[in-house]
């Protein structure tokens, strides 16, 4: 194997001076100390020859889900870099996203990022900040360091939500953490058809999505004209791509193409699908004869029901949920064949190092029946009344398209994760295990008998070290005048080189999440499930001996009750380090919000031709609350939609037609609406949402002042929803109303201008949210 020599000057071996020139107003002028002396120190240029570096990571792609690992979905792209490079077998990441990314990025363990959970939550412990640290260089910041340019697309979900709104300081934004060049989603997720919310660099998108626009394609899009923009100006220079996918979260969206081709492959079922995968996998040498495959006897994690005990309809639906789920994943292959074909037609294949891996296991988001409508089934912090629909009928034909917000069964996610038990959010091995391709043609061929196939221990931190070690980068010793803090991974190059030479990295590995724990030492894991509401005493510590039985179906922790111990003690020493405690494992920990976001929900008035209000801040002004919606203009007439907020997968809108205002309220694909003539020299018009009891709302509308339509009782919008923003004069995004999309596109207004304001009311009884005190000059010098 070969690596690059070592880069010349580094920023931080420049040190803190000034460079010679103007002081400022009432100083001096500083001259040269010669006249050969430049004003300025020379850019960081990378060696001649410095590889390309480009991560491609997944989201929520499970272990099995793609060719070198053992699935059926059509992946050649990542087949032939399988082929020529290394598969990782053992390889693990956190149980959620943004956890995995954060550690990625910068080779320290979540915790000590400030990630110990997704960023949708600020209990204001360090642990969980939600921000990397100024001092914790992301590998962005240190290829740039060492003369890189610096591109990202995709997801990012590394900002506190509350910073995500185009007021916010963008200190945590790509941009300010090392990246030249961003486009995509600051969100843990988006729509693959109109998405919610795109960023460029540190600007909103404001432009209008066809129909059948698909991001995956969009990103890849983006990706190449970063790269070919660079390139018309610096023929030579390395660049560090981060392509994020959104793919394949929730809700999940494909290509009509991309579905057919897959037809009839999954009407077999999952039981028959998972016994295939398996067998595949010993027979690539992904898993070893011996491995028994985990069934579905994980308590707690899988009441999947066996295929056969389906009814037809049942069949034929999560059938179709799985076939959506494959077209995005090849879709995402249809990616890496571009990005891989692009870089052979410029010349630079050979010489780019490739990555490729998911963030976390397959997820069961979908529950045991999958879901039509994401958002009723996601994240809600509220006990749901009995008549709550999770899964609104949709026409099966519309599973996948821009109207549908879906997501598979839970049996798929058992497949997705073959051959391991659990799922994302799991600190057993199908929460965590994921699937990880290194190819670097140029530097990294290997020997016509070697498989390529790496069985040594892996683990998310250990990629930044690998790959600032294969590029020949170093690691910034100083940021932001501060000495960096250290990492936590390993560099795999050794592994890369022999298969079989002594691990460099040592044992010991943490996993903490939502009360779970988890220590990885040699040969064994310690496994502590979370504490679950009614348990008498502390749950059970469980062992398992990965080496025998890397599926977990054994528990020994009977027979090594002093290896338990110790074990246990070794996670304590570790979390402490780490910055864990305290362990958040109780509902009140989930709803606590620091007082800070509370300006978030003051009244706001917004204008035409105001980009969306970002998602949470517009989620703070009706969350569990009531509240009314305020258009004020010198004469209501026109014509056009006068406010929208949500998409396909509930929301809200008003507008007005032919004289007639009218409502419509998507409740998560089950449509409401009201209208009333206008007069034609009204002024104001109001929106009435009062809180029910068994969250719910009631909507009036008024013109002015007068009630005149009511919407009786709706299910309240809960969780990410509406996942769009506020939009103002437009139905920006993913539309509100499919019918009037189809009759009018996104209805701009025109007529008088008008203003739009929303105040927050009093919230409902079963806003279970606390607030805590924080200073805010406090909270801005932990920032």
């Amino acid at each position: 194997m070969t690596t690059s020599a070592a880069h010349g000057p580094r920023l931080t071996e420049l040190g803190g001076a000034t460079p010679r020139g103007y002081e400022g107003f009432g100083g001096t002028v500083a001259t040269r100390a010669s006249a050969s002396e430049p004003w300025w120190p020379e850019p960081v240029r990378a060696p001649e020859g410095a590889p390309n570096v480009i991560v491609m990571l997944v989201d929520d792609l499970g272990y099995s889900d793609i060719e070198p690992f053992g699935g059926e979905i059509p992946t050649p792209a990542l087949r032939e870099m399988a082929d020529e490079g290394y598969r990782f077998t053992d390889f693990r990441v956190t149980p959620l996203c943004a956890p995995s990314r954060a550690a990625l990025l910068t080779g320290a363990n979540p915790h000590r990022a400030g990630f110990g959970m997704v960023p949708h939550l600020d209990p204001g412990f360090p642990g969980m900040r939600m921000s990397i640290p100024a001092q914790l260089p992301t590998l962005a910041e240190s290829f740039r360091a060492g003369g890189y340019a610096t591109f990202m697309v995709g997801k990012w979900h590394l900002t506190p939500e509350a910073k995500m709104h185009d007021g916010a300081e963008k200190s945590s934004w790509p941009l300010q953490r090392g990246f030249d060049r961003y486009f995509g989603s600051l969100e843990g997720m988006t729509t693959l058809f109109h998405p919610h919310r795109l960023v460029r660099d540190n600007s909103p998108v404001l432009e209008r999505f066809a129909d059948d626009d698909y991001l995956t394609d969009r990103l890849t899009d983006e990706a190449i004209g970063m790269i070919d923009a660079m390139r018309a100006g610096d023929g030579t220079r390395p660049f560090f791509l981060y392509f994020a996918h959104h793919a394949v979260h929730g809700p999940v969206q494909a290509k009509p193409a991309d579905i057919e081709r897959s037809a009839g492959v999954y009407e077999a079922g999952w039981d028959a699908l998972r016994r295939q995968r398996f067998a595949r996998q010993v027979e690539l040498g992904i898993v070893a004869p011996d491995v028994e495959l985990a069934g579905r006897d994980a308590p707690g994690f899988d009441d999947t029901v066996p295929w056969n005990e389906l009814s037809e309809g049942e069949r034929e639906c999560y059938a179709r949920h799985m076939q959506v789920y494959a077209g995005a994943v090849a879709a995402v292959d249809d990616s890496v064949a571009r990005l891989m074909a692009h870089l052979k037609e410029i010349g630079e294949y050979e010489n780019t190092i490739f990555v490729f891996t998911s963030d976390n296991g397959g997820t069961d988001e979908g529950g045991e029946t999958g879901t039509r409508s994401y958002f009723s089934r996601f994240v809600h912090d509220v006990p749901l009344p009995e008549d709550w629909n999770a899964d609104v009928d949709r026409p099966l034909e519309q599973l996948g398209g821009p109207r549908v917000f879906g997501h598979y069964p839970r049996g798929w996610a058992h497949v997705s994760n073959t051959p391991f038990r659990a799922y994302k959010g799991s600190s057993y091995e199908g929460g965590i295990r994921s699937p990880l391709i290194l190819a670097w043609p140029a530097g990294a061929a290997r020997e016509a008998r070697d498989t390529g196939i790496r069985t040594g221990f892996a683990y998310v931190t250990d990629l930044a070290p690998t790959l600032l070690e294969l590029a020949g980068v170093e690691r910034p010793q100083c940021a932001n005048g501060l000495p960096t803090i250290e990492a936590d991974g390993t560099s795999l190059v050794t592994l890369l080189r022999d298969p079989l030479s002594p691990p460099a990295r040592p044992d010991g590995q943490y996993l903490a999440l939502l009360g779970q724990r988890a220590y990885f030492w040699g040969r064994w894991k310690l496994v502590v499930p979370a504490r679950r509401p009614g348990d008498a005493g502390p749950p059970p510590q469980q062992l398992f001996d990965l080496e025998r039985d890397p599926t977990e179906q054994e528990d020994v922790a009977s027979r090594h009750p002093e290896l338990v111990a110790e074990l246990g003690e070794r996670w304590r020493i570790d979390a402490w380090h780490n910055t864990v405690f305290p362990v958040l494992d109780t509902p009140e920990s989930f709803a606590a919000v620091p007082s800070t976001v509370l300006e978030l929900s003051r009244p706001v008035t917004l204008r035409v031709g105001t980009p969306p209000l970002e998602r949470y801040r517009s989620s703070r002004l009706i969350d569990k609350r009531s509240f009314t919606v305020e258009v004020r203009s010198s004469r209501l007439s026109g014509a056009g939609v006068l406010v929208a907020h949500g998409d396909q997968g509930g929301g809200y809108a008003a507008w007005i037609e032919d004289g007639v205002v009218s409502i419509a309220y998507n409740a998560y694909g089950v449509m409401h609406r009201a209208c009333a003539l206008l007069g034609g020299d009204e002024t104001s018009l109001a929106l009435r949402f009062t809180a029910l009891p068994g969250i719910a709302w009631r909507i009036d509308l008024e013109v002015a002042a007068r009630a005149v339509a009511t919407i009786e009782r709706v299910p309240m919008l809960l969780g990410l929803a509406p996942f769009t923003g506020i939009s103002v004069g437009r139905d920006a995004g993913s539309p509100v109303d499919w019918e009037l999309h189809e009759r009018r596109g996104e209805f701009a207004y025109a007529g008088p201008p008008i203003t739009v304001r929303y105040v927050p009311g009093e919230k409902a009884a079963y806003n279970r949210e606390i607030v805590h005190a924080i200073d805010t000059v406090s909270a801005r010098l932990m920032d």
